[in-house]
């Protein structure tokens, strides 16, 4: 694997979804896991991720859109989290999921609405 992309993918992981979720993800990457983190850290992070085409902010909206449709609770709550950090705001996130329902449908969306605000609730108690 590259290393060099390692490292790339490794800081906009922890820039994005926090440097404790990251440590805590590798930590607990078992032999079986940890090519399928260092291939996530890679090629999501370093590759697609540290492309310059797209902001942060782009990117974890279009993450939340996708993650909301293919419902993928655990996913969507750490991206909805990194959104946050990434500048995205709680009423572009209510506007993303609102998307969602009209376009993929109301299920997924009220699934995401509800995971997202568990997300911001915590945020803001935080």
């Amino acid at each position: 694997m590259n290393d060099q992309l390692f490292e790339k993918g490794l800081k906009i992981r922890k820039e994005v979804l926090g440097e404790e979720h990251v440590e805590r993800s590798l930590k607990n990457a078992t032999e079986f896991s940890m090519d399928m983190q260092r291939l996530v850290t890679e090629y999501c992070w370093g590759e697609v991720w540290g492309r310059d085409g797209l902001s942060k902010k782009s990117r974890s909206m279009i993450n939340l859109a996708m993650i909301s449709v293919l419902n993928r609770p655990n996913e969507l709550k750490t991206h909805v989290g990194g959104a946050i950090n990434n500048g995205v705001t709680p009423d572009e996130i209510k506007e993303i999921l609102l998307q969602v329902a009209i376009y993929a449908g109301v299920p997924a969306a009220i699934d995401a609405f509800r995971i997202a605000d568990g997300v911001l609730a915590e945020k803001a108690g935080a």
